[in-house]
């Protein structure tokens, strides 16, 4: 965070909350508390409780269908085998009643929603088709000429039931994204009272009370240092890589690490003011407001319900006119709207999605939302954020430069084996890299930490130091070198080491970039794809980063909710954007997004906004997961055509258009057409590959 968005940042937290009490502070916290639970119910329980709701259907339906078989004339014919009795019409009737009332009840009042919204799809074409076949099959039975559809009503319920279980397994959804975020927050507080330290819950703190923060604690809330100085890692909030030293006055973010020194701050926000908890309403935002586009499958529908009826009514028309008697023209129209309807079409989508599904599962892409799965194939421009995404998030040695005699093995030494007694991620990246190169280290005695600016010890009875820039200035040791300010302008993070107080060499280092993302940017310029980064870093390490990578663009020291904004600017310029990710500070743009990304060793919160998440961490499964979806889209379009297809000619045969000739398409042969249809639908999907 620049100084600037410091100020700006400082500005916002002492914005006109004086008035508010402790008790409006509780009454708030337990609000949001209420929302949030709300909320989490209404997309994470809901969800669920219609997959069970779909799959109880189906197997009570699928049990009751088992004698529904038995019982008709049709398969018994079929199989040779004779079972009657008295009443056994009735029997079948019941049977089937129950199946189309309960099994068929979420196809019914989906074509309620469906006919108020003005937007026919698969629900109503399903309704239409069963509605026709049971009301037909119960008049026949209760003394009107013809045959029944019993067994085809019970089949096709049952196999669209199956479709829409598999389907709703494949759409998770961002669910539970919120609940995530609030984990991050701290549970506990060490609070500063006149009798002492006390431990109070987080929801507790009001504005202005004093807390202490131990090092590896959470800072559990907003507020501004009044004592101590140390380092605090914001990378999972603001995206920033480094750890920024922190001094009284600075600001601190609930939700972020405090690392060495123990700090004093002062809360200035709470509950929803908090910047967390922006970023909380502004994932929940971005989740209500995503629209959904209508499936493949459901634009097939739409059409076929069209057409269903158009024949249903024109076959009917047709025979009256003809001088027909009612019940035969009765009888056509309803094989023709019952085999308009295939049973292929429900499982049409389903099926390949559920094996794309296992596909990618082991190439290690998880798909969670299928309608962002499918607009993957068409991303024109994939964002990446920068740490832990085309970075390791790890810091790496890119450059030692001597400033004395010593060699670049020798300041390696020294300045590991200082090093190798902080935690700090600076200090893991300098004897990592002594690691690397096999260098054995030396003894340190007395080692300390310097808050925020480095590190002392004694190493062969000399003190030496590794210091930030800021500290050999104020020291008055700084002194100019092409070589450093050459590393410093590339936005590398730069120590320098001090042995009996002459300065002797500096390390640079920099976030690791990852041996994948080359490639992957390589890749995608090859599929014509444009490659952007996003981060909350400087405007310097991006710049270099971008020039390392070949990337198209960048967008630097961006906050959380300048990110999803810039996924809209993108969105406005006509561009389908895929968002890649890991971090808490990705949440809104993944939501905002096309297609949200998630890398999979990321935050539960990262993982919970995304459509898709890469397991294994490698940015060019992105590409992988664009094939997929091509290959995927490929399949469900000739699944489409294989399942409706045959209503070219089903159609017009089962209207009696050859009845001149002698030839007439019974239901039987409908069925029988459709069942085909069902076989090719099942085993095309399964020769779906990448």
């Amino acid at each position: 965070m620049n100084n600037d968005e410091k100020e700006m940042h400082k500005e916002h937290m002492h914005e006109d909350h004086k008035m508010h009490s402790h008790e409006m502070e509780e009454e708030k916290h337990e609000h949001i508390n209420h929302e949030h639970e709300e909320h989490k119910h209404s997309h994470a329980e809901h969800h669920k409780m219609m997959m069970e709701d779909f799959k109880k259907r189906f197997i009570v339906s699928t049990i009751l269908t088992i004698p529904i078989l038995l019982l008709s004339p049709l398969i018994q014919k079929f199989l040779g085998f004779t079972f009657t009795f008295t009443g056994d019409r009735y029997v079948l009737f019941a049977l089937s009643t129950v199946v189309y009332f309960y099994g068929g009840k979420p196809f019914l009042t989906g074509m309620r929603d469906e006919l108020k919204k003005r937007t026919p799809g698969m629900m109503t074409l399903i309704a239409l088709a069963i509605t026709v076949a049971f009301f037909y099959s119960a008049a026949v039975t209760f003394g009107l000429p013809g045959k029944t559809f019993y067994w085809e009503l019970a089949t096709l319920i049952d196999i669209m039931l199956l479709g829409h279980y598999i389907e709703m397994r494949s759409v998770l959804g961002a669910s539970r994204a919120l609940e995530e975020l609030i984990k991050l927050m701290p549970t506990d507080a060490h609070l500063i009272t006149p009798e002492g330290i006390k431990d109070v819950p987080v929801s507790e703190l009001k504005k202005g009370d004093i807390v202490l923060v131990k090092p590896g604690e959470k800072i559990p809330s907003d507020g501004i240092i009044i004592e101590g100085e140390t380092s605090v890692n914001e990378a999972m909030l603001t995206g920033e890589s480094k750890p920024i030293y922190k001094k009284p006055g600075d600001i601190v973010i609930g939700g972020s690490i405090n690392l060495e020194g123990s700090i004093k701050v002062r809360i200035e926000k709470t509950g929803k003011e908090t910047y967390l908890m922006q970023v909380v309403e502004l994932v929940k935002q971005a989740q209500e407001t995503r629209s959904k586009t209508q499936d493949l499958a459901n634009r097939a529908a739409f059409w076929l319900t069209l057409i269903a009826i158009t024949a249903g009514s024109a076959t009917l028309g047709a025979w009256l006119y003809l001088g027909k008697p009612f019940v035969f023209a009765l009888e056509r129209m309803v094989t023709v709207m019952v085999i308009t309807c295939p049973h292929a079409l429900g499982l049409a989508v389903p099926l390949v999605v559920s094996v794309s599904t296992s596909i990618s599962a082991r190439k290690g892409i998880l798909i969670r939302n299928r309608e962002a799965f499918e607009r993957t194939k068409d991303v024109q421009v994939v964002v990446f954020d920068k740490t832990g995404t085309l970075t390791e998030g790890k810091f790496e040695v890119t450059d030692v430069i001597p400033l004395d005699e010593l060699s670049e093995e020798e300041i390696l030494r020294h300045a590991a084996a200082l090093e190798s007694h902080s935690g700090h991620p600076i200090a893991q990246g300098i004897v990592e890299k002594a690691k690397e190169k096999k260098i054995e280290l030396y003894d340190v005695k007395n080692f300390k930490t310097i808050p925020g600016k480095g590190a002392q010890g004694v190493i062969n009875g000399r003190e030496v130091l590794i210091v930030s820039p800021q500290f050999l200035k104020e020291k008055g040791l700084w002194k100019e070198d092409e070589r450093v300010n050459k590393v410093l302008e590339q936005g590398k993070t730069v120590v320098f080491l001090i042995i009996g107080g002459k300065l002797v060499g500096a390390l640079a280092l920099a976030d690791k970039i990852r041996p994948e993302s080359r490639e992957a940017i390589k890749r995608l310029h090859e599929m014509g794809i444009k490659a952007y980064m996003l981060t909350g870093d400087n405007a310097k390490v991006a710049k270099w980063v971008a020039e390392e990578l070949g990337l198209d663009g960048y967008f630097a020291e961006i906050l959380p909710h300048q990110k999803s904004e810039k996924i809209k600017e993108l969105q406005e310029k006509g561009f389908v954007v895929a968002m890649v990710g890991d971090g808490i500070n990705d949440a809104p743009a993944l939501i905002q997004a096309d297609v949200g990304i998630a890398i999979g060793a990321g935050t539960d919160v990262a993982i919970e906004s995304a459509d898709i998440i890469l397991v294994k961490n490698d940015p060019r499964d992105v590409i992988t997961a664009i094939h997929l979806a091509k290959a995927t889209y490929r399949k469900m379009v000739q699944n489409l055509a294989w399942a409706t297809g045959y209503n070219t000619f089903a159609i017009p045969l089962a209207a009696g258009v050859l009845y001149s000739y002698g030839i007439l398409l019974s239901p039987a042969m409908g069925a029988l057409l459709m069942s085909m249809s069902t076989v090719i639908v099942a085993i095309n999907a399964r020769f779906l590959k990448v």
